[in-house]
């Protein structure tokens, strides 16, 4: 990932309201809802919600399938790890192991982070 890709990522998560809709979808996996589903979920104006989910789209942080008169909304988890990857891929100048008390801080699950190799743990 480059770093103009992951400023528009960050750009459109910057809203309170995009990143409950984004966390929302994530939540619903690949399943996702349709737009008047989510705009209940969250109690937002369908119209205020419209004009977040084209932020995220536009963003690539989701994606939208027309089903009938309906718009059905899936976050792209593909594009959301990448950009996680891209966050940490660097750390501890690509020496994780050298992260494992930073880890241990951390209240993120231990299955949700990368492993720590055994030629990369702490000496």
């Amino acid at each position: 990932m480059e770093t103009k890709a992951a400023t528009s990522i960050f750009e459109s998560l910057s809203s309170s309201w995009r990143l409950e809709a984004f966390r929302l979808l994530v939540k619903q996996g690949p399943e996702g809802m349709v737009a008047g589903d989510i705009a209940s979920a969250l109690d937002i104006a369908p119209s205020s919600l419209s004009f977040h989910l084209k932020a995220l789209a536009h963003a690539g942080m989701v994606t939208v399938e027309q089903e009938g008169r309906f718009q059905r909304y899936r976050a792209n988890i593909p594009l959301m790890l990448d950009l996680i990857a891209y966050l940490t891929e660097e750390c501890c100048s690509g020496n994780p192991g050298k992260c494992v008390d930073l880890r241990a801080a951390s209240s993120c699950a231990d299955a949700l982070l990368p492993p720590i190799l055994p030629k990369q743990a702490k000496s």
